[in-house]
C-alpha cells in the first residue's frame, strides 16, 4: 500500500484544478437544500475512506 502514497496529493491537484467552486456552489443552490446537504456528506464520508485507506 506504501507504493499508492503518491496517489493521493496527484488526486487532490486534479480535484482541484477540475472542479470550480463557483460553479459547485451555485449548482447546488440551484438543486436545492436537501441536495447539496446529502453531496456534502457524500464528500465527507468519500474523504474519511480515502484517508483510512491510505493510512492502512
Amino acid at each position: 500500500m506504501k507504493n499508492y502514497r503518491f496517489l493521493l496529493p496527484v488526486f487532490l491537484v486534479l480535484l482541484t484544478f477540475s472542479l470550480s467552486s463557483c460553479d459547485v456552489i451555485g449548482d447546488i443552490f440551484k438543486a436545492g437544500m436537501w441536495t447539496g446537504l446529502i453531496g456534502v456528506v457524500l464528500v465527507v464520508l468519500l474523504i474519511l475512506f480515502i484517508l483510512r485507506k491510505v493510512r492502512r
